[in-house]
């Protein structure tokens, strides 16, 4: 057989050169501002609460939503109904639990795209101590500054969240509605 080095040359520095070539990398984000929401209902009558200090990141490049990365912390204690007596008992032992919890935490690696600026995710809910995966459906704006607005449903007995006599489900249903909306900034 008859080797010609120019054969050889060519395709080594080819690949050299794809091997060196710069290839697209993810942004990385913080949050700017937003809200994370929660609906669910006591004794028949829905209402609605908030946790004002989430903070979320996420590494995102539209060519690879695959890649993306989504983290959130939720620090359990400033949640707020509107109503001390029901924050109270939503930071105490039967519930959150903030003494021995003081946060949880969303994260999730991988996107997948539905179409347009539709995304899902499949991430682990840690709450309690306990990790559970959990869907969200959101919108993903484009651009420098995306604004990230979802929507998942969380069963709160498999979390323990209101065990014991809370459990019945004629005074509060098992699943809680999550919305949230967050607009983000490049990280530095």
């Amino acid at each position: 057989m008859n080797f010609n080095i120019r054969t050889l040359v060519l395709p080594l520095t080819l690949a050299a050169a794809l091997a060196a070539a710069p290839t697209a990398s993810a942004a990385d984000y913080v949050q700017t501002g937003g809200a994370l929401t929660f609906a669910t209902a006591y004794q028949g009558e829905t209402f609605a609460g908030s946790f004002p200090s989430f903070r979320t990141t996420m590494s995102f490049d539209p060519e690879r939503p695959g890649e993306a990365r989504l983290d959130v912390v939720i620090p359990l204690a400033d949640v707020d109904t509107g109503l001390s007596d029901r924050d109270d008992t939503l930071r105490g032992s039967a519930f959150f639990n903030v003494g021995r919890f003081a946060e949880a935490r969303y994260t999730a690696e991988g996107f997948t795209h539905l179409g347009g600026d539709r995304y899902s995710t499949d991430g682990v809910l840690e709450l309690r101590g306990i990790s559970k995966p959990v869907t969200l459906e959101f919108t993903l704006s484009s651009g420098s500054r995306p604004e990230l607005a979802g929507k998942a449903r969380v069963s709160r007995l498999a979390f323990d969240v209101g065990g014991g006599s809370w459990a019945d489900l004629s005074i509060i249903p098992d699943e809680v509605a999550v919305s949230t909306r967050v607009r983000f900034v490049p990280a530095d």
